[in-house]
């Protein structure tokens, strides 16, 4: 490149970030973010044209399309999604001001962010939390609930301190800690015929009904648990999905079809009468879960703390303490049986 086209090229970049309107790209954020222009125009509590009308004058200002949409399609271009890929972490870097403005330099104090899948049940979690309040009475602890694919997304961002999920593949750029280790097994509710049985064998569950997550599939984290599903050769369509560990439990309860569940998360329900442990007893998968945290991402002081605080705990309880509902006997017959 010549000198004089390279300095044209640098006055071009500059001008571009002066003349770009920030409004436009969250506009173009919220509607990578749920897919639809429709569902972004609610999100921003905007009307759907003028939702529609940014997209079209950031197109034009960066002279690029960058989501192909007809009646039937919307499609990020390539341009479109490497954009996001930047939008996303810009915003992120913004949205964690709030965390930096509101640290007290002389104390540890301000909001701890962290994104929770949904079955995350440890008592590293739990007892971290408590001793982290008691030592620092003036922070406080936000938590969302989300996917962990969505997770890993927010982390990657940088919209959020800490995430605790699955992981199917690893990012280099981000940092990854290993939190527990649990097994999945298959669950019926009352209402449900096999509910009570303990004569079953997987061989029982085929053409039966399924509940499951909607990441229950084999190119997504819970690969493992789609592989034993494969095996039970359950009926299809399944009779309910959801992302959420309390609504596939709610719908399994409710006896509509048979759930993969964390063990030790259900042995409550289970000593309750509300779910019933069906095969395979042995060779359940297993499932890592870990914290994960991005390197460039600014902490504030409390997060810090508190990741800190966590680390040392995994550091210091050998993993064969942090293993949870291995495989066990049969279930005893019930009443029921």
């Amino acid at each position: 490149m010549t000198p004089g086209r390279e300095s044209a090229f640098t006055r071009d970049e500059e001008d571009l970030a002066w003349r770009l309107d920030w409004n436009l790209l969250r506009s173009f954020m919220v509607i990578m973010d749920v897919g639809s222009i429709t569902e972004a125009a609610r999100r921003l509590d905007l009307k759907q044209p003028t939702v529609s009308n940014a997209l079209r004058r950031l197109e034009e200002t960066l002279g690029r399309r960058l989501i192909d949409r007809g009646p039937r399609s919307f499609e990020p271009t390539a341009h479109g999604q490497a954009l996001y890929e930047q939008v996303t972490q810009m915003f992120g870097s913004i949205e964690r001001l709030t965390a930096i403005l509101e640290e007290e330099m002389d104390d540890v104090s301000g909001t701890v962010s962290i994104a929770m899948a949904t079955h995350v049940t440890t008592p590293l979690v739990d007892e971290t939390l408590t001793e982290f309040q008691r030592r620092y009475p003036n922070t406080t602890i936000s938590i969302t609930v989300n996917s962990s694919r969505n997770i890993v997304d927010l982390i990657r961002a940088k919209r959020c301190g800490l995430g605790v999920c699955l992981v199917k593949d690893q990012d280099p750029a981000l940092d990854y800690h290993h939190l527990f280790r649990e097994y999945f097994g298959f669950f019926c509710g009352p209402p449900h015929r096999l509910f009570g049985r303990s004569d079953l064998t997987v061989e029982d569950l085929s053409g039966e009904r399924s509940v499951s997550f909607d990441t229950d599939r084999l190119e997504d984290v819970l690969r493992p648990v789609a592989m034993l599903r494969e095996g039970a050769a359950f009926a299809s369509p399944p009779a309910g999905v959801s992302n959420n560990l309390e609504e596939v439990r709610r719908m399994c309860i409710a006896g509509l079809g048979v759930a993969a569940l964390p063990v030790h998360v259900m042995e409550r329900d289970v000593r309750d009468g509300l779910l019933w442990r069906l095969p395979p007893y042995d060779g359940a998968p297993e499932v890592d879960i870990f914290a994960v945290t991005n390197p460039e991402t600014h902490l504030n002081r409390a997060e810090q703390e508190f990741v800190k605080m966590l680390v040392e705990r995994l550091d210091s309880t050998p993993l064969k303490e942090r293993v949870y509902g291995a495989a066990g006997p049969a279930p005893k017959s019930s009443a029921r049986a």
